[in-house]
């Protein structure tokens, strides 16, 4: 039996299977007390940054518009821009925080797309770097994740604080104003 050493997955292990999301979760988790504990890593009027509870590679966040809808066109101007712009800035918080080669950008739309919530659209950005592929999710359909939830956030939330007129927000996730 092959074995992978991850300790910080006991959290997971040991939660409280009891705990449910009453509704939409990307409805749900920017409005709780803490930002860190729901993974809400920067916000803004109409959009903000959570980092994916399953990433595919350290820094995976989502970007995500508040209005619920998982239909594209719905979006008005203003949320479509202030979209854009949270986009724009969590890309630059992603390089600074990771340093990465480059980022994968894209949207689930529709059932078929393979989004796990398509109710609510969300843009995932996620770090690339040369050569992070590697043999185990040929060989073992097992993909490695080199960093813990906590340590992403901590470094993707500095990098956010780096934007001109950001402010930690009550619930301890950075604000920005476009």
């Amino acid at each position: 039996m092959d074995q992978l050493f991850a300790p910080w997955r006991i959290e997971w292990v040991e939660r409280d299977g009891n705990e449910e999301i009453d509704g939409c979760p990307f409805c749900v988790l920017p409005e709780r007390e803490d930002a860190r504990e729901a993974l809400v890593v920067a916000e803004s009027e109409h959009a903000f940054v959570l980092l994916n509870n399953y990433p595919y590679n350290p820094g995976h966040v989502m970007v995500i518009p508040r209005p619920h809808t998982g239909e594209y066109p719905a979006l008005d101007e203003e949320v479509l821009l202030d979209h854009a712009r949270l986009k724009q800035r969590t890309i630059e918080a992603l390089e600074g925080a990771f340093n990465p080669d480059g980022v994968n950008a894209g949207l689930n739309l529709g059932d078929a797309s393979g989004g796990s919530v398509d109710g609510h659209l969300h843009t995932h950005l996620i770090p690339r770097w040369s050569g992070d592929t590697n043999f185990m999710p040929i060989v073992s359909d097992t993909k490695v994740i080199v960093q813990a939830l906590e340590e992403s956030y901590e470094q993707l939330h500095e990098a956010f604080l780096e934007e001109p007129n950001a402010q930690v927000s009550e619930s301890g996730s950075v604000w920005l104003k476009f």
